[in-house]
């Protein structure tokens, strides 16, 4: 059996400008990356006269390690529809080298239905993530350069909230000691690393709607506290102009196509459990206005990328969605009841019936929290069995939620238009979209809030240090800002050994943050940490490339 990058290797590519018209984007607007990429001038949006299409968002239960397929199911969807006579266009994120060279793999999909180049895309791509690097930094080399040169703001070094990042799991930079060296290599202070996808730069990119939003938004962010604790801004140290002149151009959607040629926007790639886990607004706008369908997906299962995507992007951006797809498997519902990975092969009823409501949970949060339509689709895998598929599709129908086998890793869109004729009914159903909070009230209740109408839990545990912070950003007027919560990708809860559906648990945060250039505030629970590490066994020892330049062992 052919892996995916052998399959995404065996397909011709067309060129990017076919593509582009496929999709209604006029040459002018067009800037080559090679002949297989290239990005999408921003004025698009201005001028294209085309009503915006329907919006709908893919997501998933709570991963396992079984895995679900979610940006498969993407792929495969808009695909599918493509198949039936519907105009669809895809918008996804860029995968992190993270994850790439770490244990997750890519992001481009797999088997049949895939986003290609996917070397490119999982790799450099078109430098996106870099200029996002490159933003960050210089934002931190100005902040300890103002120290150095005499501190006229009056920072507190021991308040810099402000890090450094680098598109990389790499443990030893969590936390650093700099300056070291003697007075003129710098002021000595503690420090540390995030990865790209989790800087606020990477946020205020995918929520940006425009070159002067870019800026407005990076003006804003706060790198630390003064001696008496007002906030300091990158505005005040006259930073925004040349962040945003290294940002200009990674601004700009970047156009791909799957390997059935359907045109997909690939940009932006925060990650969904320590950031809001979507991809930009402008990719997302763009999709659905040279589409009659947008199909996206949103990170880890619905309580994370899910919940974001609506009380995040969709509120700051004005987008309401027509319909949701909820991925699922039968072997990872198997996982959530108990069975280990090596057992899942064996038909257990029980073990499935126990974990089949994570999927409920998340069904009924689309339902009923956001008020909008469903679909499951389920990868079904040849181990699963009639008896299995059976008793899934009755606990689903229970709620009033169609389940759609899919088939798209091995038949792309053949294997993904019976999905494409349900999503197609769902997007013509009048729904009432809702948030999972309102904004207005105050942080703690929007914490609360969001523990018991998505999560399922009773309530919130707010530390003493995390109190005394909602405290402080509440007087300097941050609290009506939405919440973006960091909490572990593998339960609803902040346990990640907690499966299922869990109930009577509380959720610990133990510290809350201003992204005040993204517009949120980002709460911390459980161990989550901004920086990765790599496993034991890291997937870059198995990357490699020949002497004609093949690369494989990407999956």
């Amino acid at each position: 059996m052919k892996t995916d990058i052998e399959i995404a290797q065996s397909v011709k590519m067309k060129p990017i400008s076919e593509i582009a018209a496929i999709a209604g984007v006029s040459e002018d607007y067009l800037e080559y990356y090679g002949k297989y990429k290239a990005k999408i001038d921003l004025s698009l949006l201005k001028d294209a006269s085309r009503p915006e299409g329907k919006l709908v968002l893919v997501t998933a239960i709570t991963p396992t390690p079984a895995g679900e397929g979610k940006t498969t199911t993407t792929v495969g969807l808009a695909d599918g529809m493509r198949r039936i006579g519907k105009n669809a266009v895809i918008a996804l994120r860029e995968p992190s080298l993270g994850p790439v060279f770490g244990v997750k793999g890519g992001a481009a999909g797999g088997g049949w239905a895939q986003v290609v180049p996917m070397e490119d895309i999982n790799l450099h791509f078109t430098g996106d993530f870099h200029a996002i690097g490159a933003a960050n930094n210089l934002l931190a080399a100005m902040l300890d350069n103002h120290i150095y040169q005499g501190n006229s703001l009056n920072i507190d070094p021991r308040r810099i909230t402000w890090k450094r990042c680098v598109d990389m799991n790499d443990r030893q930079l969590r936390f650093v000691a700099d300056g070291l060296g003697g007075r003129v290599n710098g002021v000595p202070r503690e420090d540390g690393y995030d990865i790209t996808v989790a800087s606020e730069i990477m946020a205020v990119l995918c929520l940006s709607s425009s070159i002067t939003d870019l800026k407005e938004r990076l003006a804003s962010i706060i790198v630390g506290y003064t001696y008496d604790e007002k906030p300091v801004t990158a505005g005040q140290l006259n930073a925004q102009g040349a962040m945003t002149a290294l940002l200009k151009d990674a601004l700009k959607p970047n156009l791909v196509q799957t390997l059935e040629g359907t045109p997909a926007f690939v940009h932006g790639g925060p990650f969904a459990n320590i950031a809001h886990g979507c991809n930009s607004v402008i990719a997302t706008k763009m999709a659905m206005r040279m589409g009659d369908y947008a199909v996206t997906e949103a990170g880890f299962g619905a309580d994370l990328g899910a919940e974001k995507f609506f009380d995040i992007k969709c509120r700051t951006a004005g987008l309401t969605p027509s319909a949701v797809v909820i991925v699922a498997t039968i072997r990872a519902l198997k996982m959530h009841g108990g069975v280990a990975k090596t057992d899942l092969n064996e038909e257990n009823l029980v073990a499935l019936e126990k974990g089949i409501p994570n999927l409920l949970r998340h069904i009924s949060n689309v339902k009923n929290v956001y008020k909008l339509p469903s679909v499951v689709a389920v990868n079904r895998f040849p181990s699963d069995t009639d008896a299995e598929v059976e008793l899934l599709i009755e606990k689903c129908k229970a709620l009033g939620v169609n389940v759609v086998l899919s088939d798209v890793w091995a038949k792309g869109g053949e294997g993904g238009m019976a999905l494409a004729e349900e999503v197609v009914r769902l997007c013509e159903e009048p729904n009432d979209f809702s948030f999972s909070y309102n904004l207005e009230d105050t942080i703690e209740k929007k914490l609360e809030d969001l523990v018991k109408n998505v999560y399922g839990g009773d309530g919130v545990n707010i530390t003493p240090a995390c109190k005394k912070e909602i405290d402080r950003l509440t007087a300097l007027g941050y609290d009506k800002l939405p919440i973006c919560c960091a909490k572990t990708q593998y339960s609803f809860s902040d346990d990640p050994t907690l499966l299922g559906a869990p109930e009577n648990f509380t959720v610990t945060v133990r510290n809350i943050k201003v992204s005040a250039g993204a517009r949120f505030l980002v709460a911390l629970t459980g161990d989550i940490m901004t920086m990765p590490g790599l496993p034991k066994r890291p997937a870059a020892e198995r990357i490699d490339v020949d002497e004609n330049g093949v690369i494989s062992g990407l999956f």
